[in-house]
């Protein structure tokens, strides 16, 4: 029988909620532990959701002997500091996305996965599910014929005042929150790095995106353009053009247990029909892989690394007004 892997959440994020499903239903792994800044706060959350533990402090979750991995789900801004925290507490990390706000922080989170031999891997959950393994599978069979053009959008009304999406010095803005699915769904699809970039943001007060457009050039002439925002309607999509075909994936960040996308060729629209699983399950099931078995993460620490750098180039490119080369 397998080792049962004890998980220690990093706050009371309201993220965790979409993780403590799967975690409980899966057989190799236990929620053994919460932490918050306060014990009152971590008691309660421990209440809500049976957890055994509770812990007054993020230090202390770390120092936990029992914990065997541990779910980052802290402010963006967080992210680097409190990974490389746990990996030196000998704690395998799920670190939430974006992995990282700079390029040095992913270097140095790559770092001291290597020295402590630590798991360390973004969770990009919908990366792990059915429908996206079958749209690359669609795409790299070569039905759509040469690939062209990606396009995807990621769009909701934000309400929350306070939150720290709201604020640039903690990973604020939409690029980094929404518009880092479209960007890492396009070089999923094409299998490379972008060679330019190209973005326009329209600017809250505090200097954060509250709508950003952007391009990707990548090798081939392949393009892609995508669009995020806070302050629209909820909007997901991707669409992938080929020189014989296109492929429309309605709902390519949160797909589900059903799920339909469409091959349109020659004026004739094809219904693909998939069977899904949860959606965060297999971030879950991809760490035990990684922990227990050795297996490599699905998601590689170059991949994240390429995915930020994509970003920030955009980022820049907004900034000045000229298109960037990675």
């Amino acid at each position: 029988m397998e080792k049962q892997l004890n998980w220690g959440l990093l706050s009371t994020a309201k993220i965790n909620g979409a993780l403590i499903r799967p975690l409980n239903a899966s057989k190799r792994t236990r929620v053994l532990a919460i932490a918050s800044r306060s014990m009152s706060t971590a008691e309660a959350f421990a209440r809500e959701w049976n957890i055994p533990r509770a812990h007054g402090s993020y230090e202390a979750l770390l120092e936990d002997p029992e914990i065997d991995v541990i779910y980052n789900p802290l402010p963006n801004h967080l992210h680097a500091e409190w990974s490389i925290k746990a990996m030196q507490a000998g704690k395998h990390v799920l670190c939430e996305k974006p992995f990282a706000l700079t390029l040095e922080d992913v270097d140095a989170m790559s770092r001291v996965a290597h020295e402590t031999g630590m798991v360390l891997t973004e969770a990009f959950m919908y990366r792990h599910h059915e429908q996206t393994m079958k749209v690359k599978e669609i795409v790299d069979s070569g039905v759509l014929g040469k690939l062209q053009l990606i396009k995807g959008a990621f769009t909701f009304t934000l309400l929350r005042e306070g939150n720290f999406r709201w604020v640039e010095e903690m990973g604020g803005g939409s690029i980094w929150d929404v518009g880092c699915y479209p960007i890492s769904f396009a070089r999923m699809i094409v299998g490379a790095e972008p060679l330019e970039v190209f973005g326009w943001q329209a600017t809250g007060q505090g200097g954060y995106d509250v709508s950003f457009a952007g391009q990707m050039r990548f090798k081939d002439e392949i393009l892609m353009q995508f669009d995020c925002g806070f302050k629209s309607p909820s909007r997901a999509f991707i669409e992938i053009v080929g020189t014989e075909a296109t492929l429309n994936v309605p709902h390519p960040f949160k797909p589900g247990l059903k799920n339909e996308i469409s091959l349109n060729r020659n004026g004739e629209t094809q219904t693909i029909r998939i069977k899904g699983g949860e959606l965060y399950s297999g971030e879950v099931e991809d760490m035990c892989n990684a922990v227990l078995h050795h297996q490599p993460p699905l998601i590689s620490l170059a991949d994240s690394r390429g995915n930020i750098a994509a970003i920030l180039g955009l980022i820049r490119s907004a900034r000045s007004g000229n298109s960037v080369a990675l």
